[in-house]
């Protein structure tokens, strides 16, 4: 991106390549702030490998957004579990300002950042610092994106969806039968969610049909 291209304008091919429903004015400038963040923030803290601008909407951002226009209605609570920078949680809370969002991030730094993007783009959403796992209420939704040993955070983020609500870990098809395995067998499993950029990308969405334990 050179300095004469606009975030919101370059934000808005990449979703209409996708085939996403674009975003909206407000959405867009709390998107663009967000980005500012993400890119200040990294000259100090290993927020995201992916530097430029360009890339990070790419990767990031048009992924984040398919994942919430692609989650159920009905969600009130979201989790994500191990936020890191963010996505797909703030991204979320921007396009989805109904679903309160709690962004589960247990590195100081990361998590200090997440509170003031919060600040920065006033969405509607709270920061847990500290082990998703050690939440106690439960949600109508977990997302998870990218996060370490992925297998056992998912079993761990299984236990956290409250009846009738969605596990929703972004993955690749060749992961997925692992994850839907660790879940348990309490989740029905819909048809994944091709995600844009990546020819193995997927969302997976699980509802909960019987207790945890």
């Amino acid at each position: 991106m050179n300095s004469e291209q606009d975030p919101a304008e370059l934000l808005a091919q990449y979703l209409s390549a996708a085939g996403l429903i674009p975003t909206q004015d407000k959405e867009n400038k709390q998107l663009t702030d967000y980005l500012a963040l993400i890119q200040r923030w990294n000259a100090r803290t290993n927020l995201t490998g992916v530097r430029d601008a360009e890339g990070i909407l790419q990767r990031h951002f048009v992924e984040s957004i398919a994942c919430a226009q692609a989650l159920p209605a009905g969600i009130q609570t979201l989790l994500d579990y191990g936020s890191g920078a963010g996505f797909p949680g703030i991204p979320i809370a921007i396009c989805r300002p109904a679903i309160a969002v709690t962004l589960a991030e247990s590195q100081g730094k990361k998590a200090a950042f997440l509170q003031e993007a919060i600040r920065v783009t006033g969405i509607s959403a709270r920061v847990h610092t500290g082990r998703a796992e050690t939440l106690t209420a439960s949600f109508d939704c977990v997302t998870l994106r990218a996060v370490d040993r992925m297998e056992a955070a998912l079993r761990s983020a299984a236990l956290l969806v409250a009846p009738g609500g969605w596990l929703a870990p972004l993955t690749t098809r060749a992961e997925s039968p692992t994850l839907q395995a660790a879940a348990g067998p309490g989740f029905n499993w819909s048809v994944p969610v091709p995600l844009p950029g990546t020819t193995h990308g997927i969302l997976l969405l699980g509802r909960r049909v019987s207790p945890a334990g």
